[in-house]
C-alpha cells in the first residue's frame, strides 16, 4: 500500500481526476465485488485528496491584479484576498 500512495501522489492533477472519475464510474456501476470496491473507495479518497492539495496549491499562487482609479494595474493581491 505504500507504494500505492507514492503513485497517487506521482500522477499529475489531470491524471488523477481521469483514475478517479474511472473509479467513481466502476462503484457507480456495480461490477465491483465488495472487496474491490473497498479497495477502490480507499484509492479513490487518496485521489480525491491529492487533487484537493495540488488545487490549494495552485489557488496560493494565483494573484489578483489590483485597479487604480485611472482603471490601470497598480499591483496584485493574494487570491481572494482583499
Amino acid at each position: 500500500m505504500g507504494e500505492d500512495l507514492q503513485d497517487v501522489e506521482n500522477l499529475s492533477f489531470e491524471a488523477a481526476l481521469t483514475r478517479l472519475e474511472e473509479i467513481v464510474r466502476k462503484l457507480e456501476s456495480g461490477e465491483a465485488s465488495l472487496d474491490e470496491a473497498i479497495a477502490l473507495y480507499g484509492e479513490g479518497d487518496r485521489l480525491k485528496q491529492q487533487c484537493e492539495s495540488r488545487l490549494q496549491a495552485a489557488q496560493a499562487r494565483i494573484e489578483q491584479i489590483q485597479l487604480g482609479r485611472d482603471g490601470g494595474a497598480v499591483g496584485t493581491a493574494p487570491f481572494g484576498g482583499e
